[in-house]
């Protein structure tokens, strides 16, 4: 009911507005919506909101005057007036007969409420009558729909309904079923002449009551007065059934007039929100409104939701409500005086009252059309009228019995059920006519209801959609809502409707989150394709009383009660409190079929999407057909070996990546004939573009998976599905050309792994070709729009890495394009960056590529010989691809891959080197020449740069470490290569010895002694080898210099600072035995030959005792040595039975942890020094003049025989043997040395 005009907000008329505000209650104030119904000791709880009024606030009812004659037709009568609404334009005033289809006008206008928060969509008539079952002899004949947990209710005049099919045929079967059924005596009987003019009172009665301009004064009887009443009454007889279900324009526009404002574009779902519609964007229309509406429409003056107690209803009145009173509200009744108010009529004024939220009732008393008096009722006080008291309570439990019994019985949604009761009759029937009608045997048996039911199963899921954006709960409901709508239509007849649905369905399965996102408890919203649950709803419970239930049964006589789906025994047991309560727990499973596996979800999707494309071929004649393809017939994914063709001919093929990428011509033909902006064409575009997106996420999890060939397989489908959607499209939405630059990013993703694994190609290959028969079908619809070829050259299998590398950086490049084209350079920064990335990568993979085909150039040439053309191709080409790398990190930024671009174009520069290297003319390697100096320099130079990038270890340790690695490596070869290749021709030796040493010192510095890591050991052998070389190198200074004795000393504590430096750290390795005894013997040298050049015995005696010092330190090299001989001979004594036959290898394997040349070499040089340092000591031992100590003579008798046991050793003996004779011999001396040396020893 409507808010009194001091309650309403300015300037919102309440004239074809939606109002979510209740009208006043019983007591008065307006501002409460529930009001309590007092019945004796018990209450009602009642509530009423008006959600739509196309009446003006209610004005005062005019009083009339007593002995005014109702017969007399007022001036104003039967004129159109906004107070009567439909009453003002019939004689039936509020009772008019209710249409068949008024159900589904309400239900189409409030879609929210439909499914979950409503029971009952109803006229309010059918409410009234349902009520009243038990106390009326009247038949009931009611259709019955299930949308979700609500119930639709609507007349099912079955006598109208046979007098239409008896012209077109349909429904014989009913007939048949309702004429047995029936008894044969019963037919609908004629009004009499009374009714009609009982009803041509009411309704002069209800004009004479007009206040204001349209009031009327009483005009002369005259003989057009009998006219008028018999056109009214041929209005009554005339058929109200609906002629067809097709509505012509005029119709369309002119149903849907009034109601423009109050329909919610919510309700109208878009072709699902693809990339190509923003969120914010209204929803397209998805049917004209001639099919979508199929001509019925909400023809109420109000639409009220009304809470009876538990039960909440949606109704639709026309009752005329006047102000006035101490009420703002009241309902006017007109009675005979002379005739009492029945239980019928009581109970009828009491819940239209209660429907309509008005506070008090008026009637007005005649006889015989002549004005009597007024009396104002109260509506708590209707029930308790002389001769028709009622139990409020009593209608309660009716109405809620007769709710659980529907909804325990009308379970299936899209089923037609029929609720008929006989007139006279005590029994009530539930029928199921979908499940007759598909057992009739006649061919033509339509279901009148089937087409208004699917529309509204698929619109209630369209307005669910919208609200599944925000909460995905309801996806379940959606689905099975889908699901029995497309299972109602035929798709030659509805093929709009049925593609819609698949769309929906295709869209209800996330491709772009994972399920479990918000919980997967969230999804479980709905599951068995033909029922419905709410877990809410306790009521709803399955009882366990049986014997209360029994009368749910259809156990009555065969002949009456075979077809039935539920009976009532008897009316009266609808006034048993909770006699029936829900038998039948709805949709139990509550399952949406959520796969945690993509590649399941992108089947469901896919199937749904080529469903969608068979509706929408099938409608599309073409003149020009294409010759018609055999679905079973494999279209051949082809592969190439493109080894043989030239980046000119592929540069040409690429061009077709971006081509798709520019905006078309808005009105261009399709392939197919479609007409641009058609349904077919709208519902083509989102279809493609789905199955687009299913294949790439099936191909993103195999890529993920390494199954490189299927990947590869399922990117092309996206890019035939993509380049088919290009063929139908106008313009390409920035999201839509977004989501084409992810694919071609994924493209060359694929691309690259392919290249980078080309041993398992076979796999590969079998992977490509196989083919789903619903891929081949998809395709054959896809072609029948586009060729399907613009993006073949990215998606081929092809057999040579080059190529397929070559590919890759061109679908990323394309990408990179797409993303800074004018149509896209404010969206997607994130995935430009990605792009960027990739693109320096495979710039990266191919520099890297060049690269090593140089290197292995280098390796397979026989005779070093001057550098090719070839070869210096390559280190152009892999230089120009780390300079495109290092520009595209660069631009976003990423300073740790630049860096490992710089490392990589360092270690090019070192293979330019290497190919520099300047040869003798016996073919031996020549001096270090410039050109090597030059790269090795470069080389330097990129690795500076990459720390410099880098800035600290703490960014990237593993990078950071990779490139001092390489810095120090380079710094070494480079100073290994000038001492040992030494320039002399170009240089002299002292410029040379500087730039070895300052080379040398550079590597030293970059190598990490400190920090433990795998290449802490390296560091280390590296770092003695240094202080080795360096000292050797001073030693040389030292032996062949002339002249200048400070430098000559100075070089010569250089070189025994760095003999010492490179002891302690060869002592520190443990496994380099022989670096270290070289190392002690050239000390040793180095002692002696400082000894050569003094004069004075005891300055001799002093450089031989450190020489014998040093040699005994080489006791450590030689356990070394001893140990690993043992480990040796241990495993050569017991062989694998499996390598036995192969024993020489077994040996040189084992023996590969020592160079045994290498050992004997230093055995062969250590033992003439050694014996030489004794004898030397002894001569001047024994030849001294001053008188020897005791400790001198036992150091003398020690030499002397460590001496004699070194003259007396077998050269032939053993390698183990002499090692363990030389560990004897130098343990010996070692105790004599005094404790510095036994420090030195451990």
């Amino acid at each position: 009911m409507n808010a009194s005009a001091g309650e309403r907000e300015p300037g919102i008329p309440l004239d074809n507005a939606k109002e979510e505000v209740s009208g006043p209650t019983c007591t008065g104030e307006s501002s409460k919506h529930d009001s309590a119904v007092c019945a004796g000791n018990s209450e009602i709880k009642s509530r009423a909101v008006v959600k739509y009024s196309a009446a003006p606030p209610p004005t005062s009812y005019a009083l009339l005057q007593e002995q005014t004659d109702l017969k007399l037709p007022p001036a104003n009568w039967l004129r159109e007036n906004p107070q009567l609404g439909s009453a003002g334009t019939t004689v039936l005033g509020s009772s008019s007969k209710s249409k068949p289809f008024s159900s589904f006008g309400m239900a189409y206008e409030f879609l929210d409420c439909i499914g979950d928060d409503v029971d009952v969509v109803s006229d309010s008539e059918n409410i009234k009558k349902l009520l009243k079952i038990p106390y009326s002899k009247s038949h009931v004949s009611m259709a019955v729909h299930r949308v979700g947990r609500t119930l639709l209710l609507d007349e099912l005049d079955i006598q109208e309904l046979f007098m239409r099919s008896s012209q077109t045929g349909d429904w014989t079967w009913l007939k048949e079923f309702y004429q047995r059924l029936m008894d044969q005596k019963w037919q609908r009987k004629k009004k009499s002449k009374e009714h009609w003019y009982q009803k041509a009172i009411l309704s002069k009665f209800l004009y004479y009551s007009i206040n204001g301009d349209g009031a009327a004064e009483p005009v002369p009887n005259n003989p057009n007065e009998r006219e008028v009443e018999e056109e009214n009454e041929a209005e009554e007889f005339s058929s109200s059934w609906p002629t067809a279900f097709t509505s012509t324009a005029s119709d369309t526009e002119e149903s849907d007039a009034p109601k423009q404002e109050s329909v919610s574009m919510d309700s109208k779902f878009a072709l699902g929100q693809v990339t190509s519609v923003h969120k914010e964007q209204n929803l397209p229309m998805l049917f004209n409104e001639g099919e979508n509406s199929q001509g019925l429409r909400n023809d109420f003056v109000r639409n009220i939701m009304w809470t009876f107690e538990d039960i909440h209803m949606l109704v639709g009145s026309n009752m005329p409500i006047f102000g006035g009173g101490r009420y703002p509200a009241v309902s006017l009744r007109l009675r005979d005086n002379n005739k009492p108010i029945n239980i019928l009529t009581g109970i009828d004024y009491w819940l239209d009252n209660l429907m309509c939220n008005v506070p008090e009732l008026v009637m007005c008393f005649h006889v015989n059309g002549i004005v009597q008096k007024y009396e104002m009722i109260k509506t708590e006080e209707i029930p308790h009228l002389e001769n028709s008291t009622f139990s409020t309570r009593v209608v309660k439990d009716i109405a809620q019995n007769i709710l659980s019994f529907l909804k325990s019985n009308c379970t299936k949604e899209g089923h037609t059920y029929w609720l008929f009761k006989a007139s006279g009759s005590d029994i009530v029937k539930l029928y199921d006519l979908t499940t007759l009608c598909e057992e009739a045997e006649e061919e033509k048996c339509q279901n009148p209801f089937t087409l208004p039911v699917a529309v509204l199963l698929y619109r209630v899921a369209s307005n669910l959609m919208l609200k599944a954006r925000q909460n995905r709960k309801h996806y379940g409901t959606i689905r099975t809502l889908l699901l029995n709508c497309v299972k109602l239509l035929d798709q030659e007849r509805h093929p709009q409707i049925i593609a819609s649905a698949h769309y929906m369905l295709s869209e209800l399965f996330q491709l772009d989150e994972p399920p479990g996102e918000d919980g997967g408890e969230s999804l479980r919203g709905g599951g068995s394709e033909d029922s419905y649950s709410d877990e809410d709803r306790e009521e709803e419970e399955l009882t366990e009383d049986s014997d209360e239930n029994g009368s749910y049964s259809s156990c009555c006589s065969p002949h009456d009660d075979s077809k039935a789906v539920a009976v009532i025994r008897s009316v009266w047991e609808l006034s048993v409190p909770e006699k029936y309560k829900s038998t039948h727990q709805i949709r139990p499973s509550s399952a949406f079929p959520v796969s945690q596996d993509k590649e399941e979800r992108c089947r469901h999707v896919l199937s749904y999407v080529l469903k969608g494309l068979k509706a929408v071929d099938g409608t599309i004649k073409r003149e020009s057909d294409l010759p018609a393809a055999d679905p079973n017939t494999p279209i051949p994914l082809k592969y190439e070996d493109r080894s043989a063709i030239g980046a000119c001919a592929a540069e040409q093929g690429i061009s077709l990546l971006l081509e798709r990428a520019r905006l078309l011509q808005a009105d261009h033909p399709t392939r197919s004939g479609m007409i641009p902006g058609s349904w077919q064409h709208r519902m083509k575009l989102q279809l493609f573009l789905k199955a687009s997106k299913a294949y790439y996420v099936l191909s993103d999890a195999a890529t993920n998976l390494l199954k490189y060939g299927r990947a590869l397989r399922y990117i092309k489908l996206s890019l035939q599905c993509y380049d088919a959607y290009c063929s139908v499209s106008g313009t390409l939405h920035p999201q839509v050309l977004q989501f084409h630059s992810q694919c071609l990013s994924l493209c060359g993703d694929i691309q690259l792994m392919l290249a980078q694994n080309a041993n398992n190609r076979a796999a590969y290959l079998e992977e490509y070709s196989y083919q789903t028969k619903e891929d081949q079908e998809i395709l054959h619809s896809l072609h029948r729009e586009s060729s399907c070829q613009a993006f073949n050259m990215a998606a081929d299998l092809a057999m040579d890495p080059e190529y397929q590398l070559f590919v890759s950086s061109k679908c990323y490049e394309a990408a990179y394009e797409l993303l800074v084209s004018e149509a896209l350079k404010d969206h997607a920064s994130d995935q430009l960056a990605q792009v960027l990335k990739r693109l320096g990568n495979i710039h990266n993979e191919m520099g890297v590529y060049y690269m090593n085909q140089a290197a292995a150039m280098q390796t397979e040439k026989e005779v070093k010989k001057s550098v090719s053309v070839v070869e210096q191709e390559m280190w152009k080409k892999s230089f120009a691809f780390f300079e495109k790398g290092m520009k595209n990190f660069g631009a976003i930024e990423d300073s740790t891959n630049t860096a490992l671009l710089l490392c990589n174009t360092g270690r090019l520069m070192r293979i330019c080197a290497q190919a520099h290297c300047a040869l003798s003319s016996d073919q031996s390697r020549g001096e270090f020449s410039p050109e090597e100096a030059l790269y090795y320099n470069k080389a330097i130079d990129y690795y500076s740069r990459a720390i410099k990038s880098l800035k600290s270890r703490d960014n990237h340790s593993a990078v950071w470490d990779s490139v001092i690695w390489e810095l120090s490596t380079t710094y070494f070869t480079l100073a290994t290569l000038l001492q040992d290749y030494a320039p002399l021709s170009r240089k002299a030796q002292e410029q040379i010895e500087r730039e070895v040493t300052e080379a040398m010192m550079k590597s030293l510095k970059y190598c990490d002694l400190q920090t433990e890591s795998a290449r802490q050991p390296l560091y280390q052998y590296r770092a003695a080898t240094i202080h080795h070389r360096l000292a050797s190198m001073y030693h040389s200074c030292v032996r062949n210099q002339v002249g200048d004795e400070h430098l000559r000393k100075q070089h010569r504590s250089l070189a025994e600072l760095h003999y010492s430096k490179a002891v302690s750290l060869f002592l520190s390795l443990k496994d380099a035995p022989c670096e270290l005894l070289r190392t002690l013997l050239e000390r040793v040298a180095f002692a002696e030959f400082t000894m050569a050049g003094q004069s004075s015995n005891a300055a001799k005696l002093k450089s031989l005792t450190g020489a014998v010092e040093i040699m005994t330190e080489t006791r450590h090299a030689f356990q070394l040595i001893q140990k690993e001989l043992l480990e040796e001979q241990t495993e050569l004594s017991e062989p694998d039975p499996a390598e036995s036959a192969a024993c020489p290898d077994v040996a040189a394997g084992l023996a590969s942890g020592l160079n045994l040349q290498e050992v004997m070499k230093l055995i062969a040089v250590f033992e003439p020094s050694f014996s030489f340092l004794l004898l030397q000591l002894i001569k001047l031992m024994t030849t001294m003049k001053r008188k020897p100590s005791n400790k001198d003579e036992e150091l003398l008798k020690t030499y002397k025989n460590v001496y004699s046991k070194l003259l007396r050793a077998e050269k032939n003996t053993p390698l183990h043997s002499r090692v363990e004779l030389h560990i004897e011999l130098l343990q010996q001396l070692t105790p004599q040395t005094g404790s510095d040396d036994t420090g030195t020893d451990s």
